[in-house]
């Protein structure tokens, strides 16, 4: 936080605060327009720009290699405020996905947009462009790709989110929680076996 002192002696029009975030414990730098200077206070502006998110927190290891280090490349895009970089990096992180797949693994992820769609109750407008972002192709007609600004890249965040979760987090958590499962049950059984050896007749 800049010394109030300094402040009222340059009296900048602009005035950059860095705030922690409650959630991830990461810093998170914002810039308000500085309304006035008194002798007592200074009041800003109560909208800000914002110059670096903090980092989004998702289970990468579940992703495949090459889409792990696609979307960790676009979350960084997104914490630096570069949406169309972001949305790029998503479409190239959905492209990979798409070959690891196959045919009917995209078919799978498209299902699940709908289901996003249906259940974030996502407007036509908005909708079209998350698909176009995720599902385009760069050889489609001019122009193939949608402008991001940061209420879009948020909405496109969200949907990229709850897309791997469902696709990638969700079935290797469950899988492994079954794979515990049936563990431990196999020890109980062994365990039980030795603790009651059969007894001899003669």
């Amino acid at each position: 936080m800049p010394k109030f002192e300094d402040l009222s002696r340059r009296r900048p029009k602009q005035i950059g605060i860095v705030f922690r975030c409650d959630a991830c414990d990461e810093s998170i730098f914002r810039k308000f327009a500085a309304k006035s200077y008194t002798a007592l206070r200074i009041e800003l502006a109560p909208n800000f720009t914002e110059i670096e998110r903090a980092r989004e927190d998702f289970p990468l290891s579940y992703l495949p290699e090459q889409s792990e280090t696609l979307f960790k490349e676009a979350l960084g895009c997104y914490a630096a405020g570069l949406y169309e970089s972001f949305g790029t990096m998503s479409r190239r992180t959905a492209q990979s996905l798409f070959h690891e797949l196959g045919e009917r693994g995209k078919l799978e992820l498209f299902d699940t947009l709908q289901e996003i769609r249906s259940l974030a109750e996502l407007d036509d407008n908005t909708f079209a462009d998350v698909r176009s972002v995720l599902f385009g192709s760069d050889t489609d007609p001019w122009p193939n790709f949608p402008r991001l600004d940061s209420e879009r890249a948020g909405i496109l965040l969200e949907v990229m989110r709850d897309m791997l979760y469902q696709m990638f987090a969700r079935k290797a958590r469950l899988l492994q929680a079954v794979r515990l499962r049936r563990s431990t049950q196999t020890l109980s059984i062994d365990g039980g076996n030795h603790a009651h050896p059969q007894r001899e007749t003669g």
